[in-house]
This record gives C-alpha cells, structure tokens and sequence, in this order.
C-alpha cells in the first residue's frame, strides 16, 4: 500500500487550516493503530505498519506523537472515554433502582466489546506487549475504583473511617469484570452474550450485598466496643453505593 505524501496529493488538504490538517491526521493514525493493534496485536504494530495503514508519510507521524507508545496510549485512552460515554448513557437511562443500573453497567460494556473484537483486544490484551500500556491500564483500573468510591460518596455520604471494604468490592468487581469477558471472549467460558450479562450482574449485585453485610458487622462490633456507631448512610457507602 502507497503511503501518501502531502506534496504528491495537495487536493486532500487544500482549503484545510493548519490545525485542521493536524487534526484530521492524527485521527487517521488512531484508527489505523486501533485497526493494527486490534487485529495483528502488538507484533505488528510499528511505526512503519500504522503510516502504511493510513497512508500517510512517516513524517507526520511524529507531527502528533512523540513515539509508538505515545500513540498505543492514546488509542487506548480514546476507546476507554467511548466506553465510560456509553455507560454512562445507558445508566443514566436505567431509572433510579440499583440493580437496573448495575444490569446496565454489564449490558453496556459487554456489547461494546462483543460487537467489536478490536476492542476487547486493545482494552484487555495487548496491554501484556507493551509497558506502557501496561501502565495506562492499571491506572485506569485505578481510576474506576475511585469513581466507584466517588459515586458511592454522592450516593450515601463518606464511609466510616477506616472502612476500606467499599474499595476492595470495587476493586474485586473492575478486576474480576475484566478477566471474565476476557475469558468469555476467548471461548473459555461458553455462553450466551444474554447469560453473561444475566450471570455477572446477579453476582456483581450479591456481591455488593455481601459488602453491606461485612460492613454492617464491623459497625455493631464498633459498637459493642463503645466506639461510636456509623450513620445509616456511612454504613451503606461501604457497598459501593449500588445498593
């Protein structure tokens, strides 16, 4: 495949600003990394095959990114903002009642990686050939625990100090969700896309029950140890603010 060269094919930037031209570039080389990275993984992902893919001269490869990491980094960034986006317009129209949410949450984000295997591949995947992936990976692993934590806060108000079980349920769901679909993807796990969604939002609500419970345990031994006892409201934080 030729790579395009700007001075070769002048009519597919004229009237274009600069900043436009830019722009658009650094567009055609996030789908041709995402195209690349998706389907021939991290192997064949170099600078040389992402500016064949887009066809576009290697010098303006470097107009956008300062390497290839740089670049991978980005391509994940972008599908993780889709991903949150369509969350959170789905839970966003799934009412008020937690476990619809929740359902909503799985539902979304299931579709979003079966209907694409490119997707699951960058998200979870690739993440093993490349450091710096790596890195962005566990950071927003990270990140979604703390929404997690800042949306429970919104919902209940702040947990009782000390308490950190509202962090490992959290934690146990990101982590978990993850290695599930990676596994049901695989075919190591051989269900329907209806079943998964239908399974792991049962477990995923008992789940968040099961941290009410512990939660509530520890405050009435607090109590009983005359320590003063936690709110309604700080004891159902510790959930996760799903239930």
């Amino acid at each position: 495949m030729p790579i395009r060269d700007e001075h070769r094919a002048p009519a597919r930037w004229t009237g274009l600003p600069v900043e436009d031209r830019r722009a658009e570039r650094r567009e055609l080389l996030l789908d041709a990394t995402f195209e690349l990275l998706g389907t021939s993984g991290w192997a064949g992902t170099t600078v040389r095959a992402v500016c064949q893919q887009a066809r576009l001269n290697p010098r303006y490869f470097y107009e956008s990114f300062p390497d290839l990491d740089a670049l991978v980094v980005a391509v994940y960034d972008r599908l993780v903002e889709q991903l949150r986006f369509a969350v959170g317009v789905a839970v966003d129209a799934s009412g008020h009642d937690p476990a619809n949410q929740m359902r909503a949450a799985v539902e979304t984000t299931v579709r979003f990686v079966d209907e694409d295997r490119r997707r699951a591949r960058v998200l979870y995947v690739e993440a093993l050939g490349s450091e710096a992936l790596n890195r962005r990976r566990i950071e927003t692993g990270y990140d979604v625990v703390t929404l997690i934590e800042r949306d429970a806060a919104d919902r209940r108000g702040a947990p009782p100090s000390g308490e950190h079980i509202g962090r490992v349920t959290a934690a146990v769901l990101v982590g978990g969700f993850s290695e599930l679909l990676v596994a049901w993807l695989d075919g190591r796990i051989d269900i329907s896309r209806q079943q998964l969604i239908d399974d792991a939002t049962e477990l995923f609500v008992a789940l968040i029950g099961a941290a009410t419970t512990i939660a509530g345990r520890r405050t009435r031994k607090d109590v009983s140890k005359g320590a003063p006892p936690a709110s309604f409201r700080e004891t159902t934080m510790t959930t996760g603010g799903l239930v």
